[in-house]
């Protein structure tokens, strides 16, 4: 079972042959690590923005970004029961904090792309939609919002690629379309995200380069908070 490990910026010297294990359909697993801004110090040389949509643009390519070391055992047994292709990995440098799931929620559902961490009740007012370590701030801007009496979803879409293959019912339990009211919260860049959050919703990310820093400032600097996710929401719902 081959395998591969590096830093994700270091994804775009292996194009070549991870398109080829596309083609080809070989189960190859990349183990990309240090997937964002988060890493901090490095740098914007070593912090990749534009590396997780050029993955996804690969055809036959599964991408998975865990949120939380729950996730991440989801994502390690997509990985290696998949062999009809390659699967990529997108792990934080950073220590993530075990997410608070709805009771009904289990690691299988990783195996969906996307599923719902807190459903925010039947009718909620926002849908909040995050990937790997940024899906931490769109449950805290959950509980800001509920203070506020506004009942936000949260849900974690973690692939792409695996999401999009579900039947449309499922996804459309996930995402309601109903509503219109979608803040996504990923930091890379935020092409590809209006798929998810459709014409009226938001989406936060890191449209540029990044800078060298300790990686909460960097957050800060760059609005990846859950106060950033809390005042889209709130401004979305105002707007009705």
């Amino acid at each position: 079972m081959p395998y591969a490990a590096t830093f994700l910026i270091f994804s775009d010297y292996m194009r070549p042959p991870m398109r080829l294990a596309a083609l080809m359909k070989l189960g190859v697993i990349y183990v990309f690590t240090h997937d964002s801004i988060g890493l901090g110090e490095d740098g914007p040389t070593h912090q990749p923005v534009e590396q997780l949509l050029s993955l996804r643009a690969i055809p036959n390519m599964v991408v998975v970004r865990p949120a939380d070391a729950i996730e991440t055992i989801g994502a390690w047994k997509i990985a290696i029961q998949r062999r009809d292709g390659p699967t990529a990995l997108a792990l934080s440098r950073q220590n993530l904090p075990i997410l608070d799931r709805d009771d009904d929620v289990s690691t299988d559902d990783v195996n969906r792309g996307g599923y719902v961490l807190s459903k925010g009740g039947e009718e909620p007012d926002v849908v909040l939609i995050g990937t790997g370590s940024e899906v931490q701030f769109a449950m805290e801007a959950r509980n800001i919002l509920s203070e506020e009496g506004i009942m936000a979803r949260v849900v974690s879409i973690p692939s792409w690629e695996l999401f999009d293959q579900q039947p449309e019912t499922y996804r459309n339990s996930v995402l309601p379309v109903d509503v219109s009211a979608r803040v996504s919260i990923e930091a890379a860049t935020t092409m590809g995200w209006e798929r998810y959050v459709g014409e009226k919703g938001i989406s936060i990310g890191v449209p540029h380069f990044g800078s060298s820093a300790p990686y909460m400032q960097l957050y800060e600097a760059f609005g990846i908070t859950a106060d950033r996710v809390a005042e889209e929401a709130r401004r979305l719902v105002s707007r009705g």
